[in-house]
């Protein structure tokens, strides 16, 4: 992130194609509405990214003031291109292609991801280099609501709904590993078509003490501070869009010693989250998994977080 400007490369012939990718999410470590430093309020997230899934994007300029889209129904990768290439006064359009391994409508951030790899493709084929909060405002402009993957595994508070980092927490989240699945019988959601959660004064005030804890949990690289938080969020969230077997995935989660229970507060997603420096990690997450398993979750996996060179 350090010393990205959104400039025009003068050095750098200009590229007719740029490529670039984005990595999905498992949803949110805390989701609702936080204070800025105004004391406006805001509704805000902390997004939990995984790098295991991500979306491809390449964009090929043309003269053509069109915007081609292939496959041609991802309509907001394609207004991303058009915004992206609108801010940076550039003329013509092109032909966008994406390709994914991101599952759809279970709080993986399929749509975020694919817009903001066509943001980014169609700023490397500028050579130009984009800001991630520059990156996070043209997502939310194409798709109404986003989420923070343009920072990647950098922890900020992001307003999904104004493309704006309330807080920036410094630094990137604890290596974790995510024992991730899919709850009310894995069906997916148009998190868009959902009413937006209308939280009483005293969840406000929680909201408050949970993003001082993500805040804390960064700063020490500390996973159980952070699975505090997401496990509290969660429980919140069951206040306003229930998933079917929360109790129990907590029960297992208390019994298997996770550092707490995070969602996707408008998907299908449940995730344990385990300190990544445990002892007998792989046995007890084997074990956690067939538990989850037989409970008739459906779709369990394992996903690393911010935890270069390491393997499962």
């Amino acid at each position: 992130m350090a010393g990205a400007s959104d400039s025009m490369s003068h050095e750098t012939p200009r590229l007719l194609v740029g490529t670039a990718s984005a990595i999905a999410h498992h949803g949110e470590l805390i989701q609702g509405v936080f204070k800025d430093d105004g004391g406006r309020l805001h509704r805000g997230l902390v997004t939990l990214p995984v790098a295991g899934l991500r979306s491809e994007a390449s964009f090929a300029r043309s003269d053509d003031d069109a915007i081609v889209v292939h496959p041609d129904h991802k309509i907001k990768a394609a207004a991303a291109a058009r915004l992206t290439l609108d801010s940076l006064n550039a003329g013509g359009g092109g032909v966008l292609t994406l390709r994914s391994s991101i599952p759809v409508g279970h709080g993986y951030g399929s749509s975020t991801a694919d817009v903001v790899a066509s943001i980014r493709a169609v700023a490397a084929a500028l050579t130009v280099q984009l800001r991630p909060s520059t990156i996070g405002r043209l997502a939310v402009a194409a798709e109404r609501a986003s989420d923070a993957i343009a920072f990647d595994y950098h922890a900020v508070l992001f307003a999904q709904r104004e493309g704006t980092v309330i807080e920036n927490f410094g630094g990137s989240l604890p290596p974790l590993l995510l024992l991730g699945f899919k709850a009310n019988g894995g069906v997916p959601v148009d998190t868009l078509q959902l009413p937006p959660a209308r939280y009483d004064s005293a969840e406000i005030q929680e909201f408050g003490v949970l993003r001082a804890l993500v805040a804390r949990a960064v700063r020490l690289q500390d996973p159980y501070l952070l699975g505090r938080a997401a496990s509290a969020s969660a429980l919140i969230g069951q206040r306003h869009l229930p998933k079917q077997g929360f109790d129990e995935i907590a029960e297992i989660a208390r019994r298997a010693g996770a550092c707490g229970v995070q969602v996707a507060h408008s998907g299908s997603l449940f995730g344990l989250i385990f300190d990544l420096f445990a002892s007998n990690l792989k046995r007890r997450a084997a074990l956690v998994a067939e538990q989850i398993r037989r409970a008739g979750f459906k779709d369990v996996e394992v996903h690393l977080v911010n935890a270069e060179g390491w393997t499962w």
